[in-house]
């Protein structure tokens, strides 16, 4: 399967695709005034896809592929090969999927192909104490000493998300990564990391062809296998949803999360630029607000974290202990603006320039063009650069206070403070969130 577009404008990219044999998808998008290119491959598989007794097996998974292959028989080896391309092999899991990359300069693009295609047909699962136990101290850093969860962010998304996998820790718990066997690691690399459970994508000063043939001969030992069935998002739990955990410490850390809307849905452009308002640079309600006038956090930031099928809206900062209940009501407060319709023309059209911008810039970003077309591609097709641009010019002021009333809301709330925080600060952060409507 071969789609060339046209490229009608100096803002969409030529984006090509090709699906080998094994049911591999081999994206290229073609960024000729870049002097660096990024090799990506997206695999269909992360904590959304693992059942309680497996979570933690996707990040297993990542950090075991690290040890080696027959021609690169251990770490040192697989790592010195990676550098010598100028390059380092960065890999992360997420809820969703799980992404290998490099960036290099574009002549090394086939041999940087040809590592990952070592590492998919051959790896070798070696060292598994070791990687156990550096597995092991990366969970140390959310507990403390008594073992108790003090990650704001994974507490808040448990909170959301309930017993459905996305509210697991893409780390897992401690005693499933205390147990897993290379055999574990092994079936869960056959189930999930097929060709057709994948798609690899090249950005940069490169030719399609060529990458395909590239591919084509690299990773042909990648096993077809099957796509992943994907877990749909569970039904949002009303709200609000309220947890304090016990940290000792001068700050709270909060995480302030709403269930939001799929990237998709008509409404998402416009909560991207409802996001811009309240939490782009030092001029935007939050951090003025927040921090420069009523000095009640030094930093404090909002983001969207969007998923196959759903988003999340964050609010996350930390404060002083006694200043968290009035820290969150005046947050709710700054919402409250927001959902009644105080947004000024002005806002609207800064949020359109500094959109534009970042658009504008990730042309430039060889690893950003290659996360859009490549790991957006593999739950639905990425629109293009100039289709989004135009939805955040549709944008009005409206839409915005439509997705406001939508989506910042108590029932779609959920919020996770860990700090050492008095009964008495306990109850009324509480009272303050409950009494919100």
């Amino acid at each position: 399967m071969k789609a060339r577009p046209p490229r009608t404008n100096g803002l969409d990219p030529r984006v090509e695709t090709t699906r080998l044999d094994n049911g591999l998808d081999v994206t290229t998008v073609t960024l000729p005034h870049l002097h660096t290119a990024v090799v990506a491959l997206f695999i269909k598989v992360g904590a959304r896809f693992e059942t309680p007794a497996d979570n933690g097996l996707s990040h297993f998974v990542e950090h075991m592929l690290f040890r080696g292959t027959p021609k690169y028989p251990s770490s040192l080896a697989l790592n010195t090969a990676v550098e010598k391309l100028g390059s380092q092999l960065h890999a992360e899991t997420g809820r969703d999927y799980t992404l290998f990359q490099l960036g290099l300069e574009p002549e090394h693009v086939p041999a940087a192909v040809g590592l990952l295609g070592e590492l998919m047909g051959r790896p070798r699962f070696a060292d598994i104490e070791l990687e156990r136990a550096l597995i092991l101290e990366e969970i140390n850093e959310d507990y403390d000493e008594d073992d108790v969860e003090i990650n704001a962010d994974d507490i808040a998304r448990g909170l959301v998300f309930g017993g459905h996998p996305l509210g697991q820790r893409i780390i897992g718990p401690r005693a499933n990564v205390a147990r897993f066997s290379t055999a574990d690691v092994r079936r869960h690399f056959t189930a999930f990391y097929g060709a057709s459970n994948a798609k690899l994508c090249v950005a940069g000063p490169v030719e399609h062809g060529r990458v395909v043939e590239a591919a084509a001969k690299a990773l042909a030992r990648m096993q077809p296998g099957v796509r992943a069935e994907v877990p749909p998002a569970p039904e949002t739990r009303v709200g609000p949803n309220i947890r304090h955990v016990h940290d000792a410490g001068s700050q709270t850390s909060l995480s302030i999360l709403f269930r939001a809307v799929p990237e998709l849905d008509p409404s998402y452009i416009p909560l991207v630029t409802l996001l811009r308002i309240l939490d782009d640079g030092m001029s935007t309600r939050l951090h003025y607000t927040l921090a420069d006038q009523k000095g009640l956090a030094y930093s404090i930031h909002a983001a969207i974290e969007p998923l196959a099928d759903a988003s999340l809206f964050e609010i996350s900062g930390a404060t002083a202990n006694a200043k968290v209940p009035s820290l969150v009501a005046e947050l709710l407060r700054v919402l409250d603006g927001l959902r009644a319709g105080k947004i000024t023309k002005d806002e609207l059209a800064k949020a359109r320039v500094r959109y534009r911008y970042e658009t504008l810039a990730s042309l430039d970003d060889a690893s950003a063009m290659a996360g859009w077309f490549g790991g957006t591609a593999l739950y639905f097709k990425p629109p293009k650069l100039s289709e989004r641009l135009a939805a955040m010019n549709a944008v009005t002021i409206d839409k915005l206070v439509d997705v406001a009333r939508t989506v910042l809301v108590p029932g779609k709330l959920s919020l996770a403070a860990v700090g050492s925080l008095s009964r008495a600060k306990v109850k009324e952060l509480k009272q303050t969130v409950g009494s919100w409507r």
